[in-house]
């Protein structure tokens, strides 16, 4: 499943990843939930994960593979957050790196 067309010439694998456990608000940080658990959603799906994707335009594409601290999670969602050049693919959607400018 690819969800933004084209990615510019630059490479999947620089891609950033995200497994829906990142997401989970029934994990804990040491489970692999990367964000604040008020933020995330119970049992995201990469489906889910895809379409909020493309609702934001932003390149993206699911892999079947397992997450490593849980061989049973199967399933990654990559992302192209940044063009080649380093500019946002999509410059209305600010990363937590574009904070920090």
């Amino acid at each position: 499943m690819d969800v933004g067309g084209r990615d510019g010439g630059s490479s999947i694998k620089k891609w950033d990843i995200i497994y829906p456990v990142y997401l989970n608000s029934k994990k804990t940080v040491a489970e692999g939930r990367r964000i604040a658990a008020a933020k995330a959603c119970a049992d995201p799906t990469c489906n889910e994960i895809l379409d909020s994707c493309a609702y934001l335009k932003i390149p993206c594409k699911i892999e079947d593979k397992a997450y490593p601290r849980d061989f049973f999670q199967r399933g990654r969602v990559r992302v192209q957050l940044k063009n080649e050049a380093g500019s946002p693919v999509n410059p209305a959607i600010r990363t937590s790196i574009s904070y920090n400018c």
